[in-house]
This record gives C-alpha cells, structure tokens and sequence, in this order.
C-alpha cells in the first residue's frame, strides 16, 4: 500500500513537473507577451518576468519593444522641377501596442518598410532639389508624419526619420560647380571693385594733401626709389616729372613752316628718228 502510494505520489510529482516546465515562460524586460487562448485574444498583455500559460491551449506571442533602427533603400524619382535623384533614408521606430502590432498587422516591420519607401518616394516628387539639399528638417518633419499616420493603428509609434544622403546625376553636379565657381568669381570681382573704390578715394584725399605741399611729393619719390633700390636687382626707376617736359616744349622756339618747291612741268621728248636705208638715199641722189 505505501509502495503504491510512494509510485503515485511520484507520478503525480513527475506530471505536475512536466506540466510546469510546459506551462512556463520567461518574457525579457525589453518585451512583452500576448496571449492567444484557443486563438482568441486576450485581453491582458504579460509583462516581464516569469508566467505561466495553458499548456496545449495558450499561446504566447513575444513582441520587442525596443526603437529599431530600419534603413530605407534608396529611391529614385524625379523632383518638382525635373531632376533625377536618388534618396535614402533611415527610420526609427518601436512598438507602443503589442496586441495591436500582432493584430491589426501580420508583420509590422514589413509593413512599415513599405510605408517609408513609398512615403519617401511622395517626398521627392513634391519637393525640389534645393529643398532636398538644404531643408532636409522640414522634410524629414514630413516624412515622418507621412509614415507615423497609418502606423498609429498598427499599435506602432514613429520616434524619427532621417534623409541620409541625396545622389544626383554628374551632369547636375558639373552644373553646380559652375554655378558655384561663377557665383564666387561675381563674389571675388566686387570685393575687388570694392577695394579699388577705397584706394582711388584714399589716393585722391593724398594727392590733395601732396597739392598743397610740393615738398611731400618729392619725398614720397625719395621713398619710392628707395623701396625699389632694396631689391636686389640692377635695375632702378627713376620717375620723370611731367611738368619738366611741358617746360621744355614751351622752351624750344617755333619752327617756320616750311616753302612749298615749285614743281618742274616735265619736257615732252622727241621721238627718235628711224635710220635711213640704202635704197632711199640713192633715190633721193637721183
């Protein structure tokens, strides 16, 4: 009698042990379990730690709700004003709703993979190329409102959206070299202008003071010799003054115009006679 109650007793043990070991889940921190009892929900989500379950009648759907990180394949499409691009982009998100993301949905990362693509897509053909390359805050604002809006129902919670990088066409960038190099030539030349402005306006207010004072203008040439005598050259500048020129072509006396000569008329020349021949003297002896 005590053997065959010692051999039920362990059975019961050994039943109630498998039955545990089957009954028993372990759900991470980062997770949370949904309960499907003969394929209808329940409506208690299990939160993390240790639970249990209806071994052959529950099951249990394990659902992460970490942010995770989703590249974007590059998409290529045409702008507002007609340039080829190629957009990629990045998406993070996470699950706010387990029982929505296992429910509404039958795979949420697929689904919202899809959205970005498409939404990124709607995004470069409403927009232009100056947008896309400067104001990408803006883009990104709407990008993420674009895919957040289906994806609320999906018990899914857009955290942020990123444009990572914008491909153009080499002609478009051979383009905008140009225009950039032109744009800093533009730039270059009226700083230029500008700065020769400025010296014409100071070298006028110097020529009115060295007006005034003759001796400064010679002592600015003294200067000027004795900056160029310090190079190392064999060649000196020595700067003439004009006025010295006007002052020797005042000097010199006028010359006198000079006669017209009287042209000679050419003498008209005989032409020159023809020598005559034998037959015509002896007619003329006879």
């Amino acid at each position: 009698m005590v053997e065959e109650l010692v051999a039920a007793g362990a059975s019961l043990a050994s039943v109630g042990a498998v039955y545990v070991m089957a009954a028993s889940r372990v759900i991470k921190q980062y997770e949370r379990g949904v309960v499907f009892r003969l394929g209808k929900l329940r409506s208690e989500v299990r939160g993390p730690g240790f639970t249990m379950i209806v071994p052959f009648v529950d099951k249990l759907r394990k659902v992460n709700m970490q942010i995770v990180t989703m590249p974007v394949p590059a998409q290529e499409g045409i702008t507002r004003d007609n340039v080829t691009v190629r957009v990629d982009a990045v998406v993070y998100f996470n699950v706010t709703g387990a029982a929505e993301a296992i429910v509404r949905v039958e795979d949420y990362r697929f689904a919202v993979a899809q959205m970005a693509q498409t939404s990124l897509r709607s995004i470069i053909g409403k927009s232009e190329l100056d947008d896309l390359l400067s104001n990408r805050e803006k883009l990104n604002e709407g990008l993420e409102l674009m895919i957040d809006s289906p994806a609320v129902e999906w018990g899914v919670t857009i955290d942020r959206v990123e444009i990572k990088d914008v491909s153009l066409p080499e002609t478009m960038k051979r383009s905008m070299a140009r225009q950039a190099e032109a744009d800093r030539e533009r730039r270059a030349r009226v700083i230029n202008a500008d700065a020769e402005l400025q010296a014409s306006k100071k070298l006028a207010e110097a020529a009115k003071e060295m007006s005034e004072q003759p001796a400064a203008l010679q002592l600015r040439l003294l200067q000027t010799v004795v900056a160029v005598a310090a190079e190392k050259n064999s060649t000196l500048v020595l700067p003439f003054p004009v006025e010295l020129l006007r002052f020797l072509e005042r000097a010199q006396p006028p010359q006198a115009p000079q006669q017209p000569q009287p042209q000679v008329q050419p003498q008209a020349q005989e032409p020159p006679q023809l020598p005559q021949t034998s037959g015509e003297s002896n007619s003329s002896h006879d």
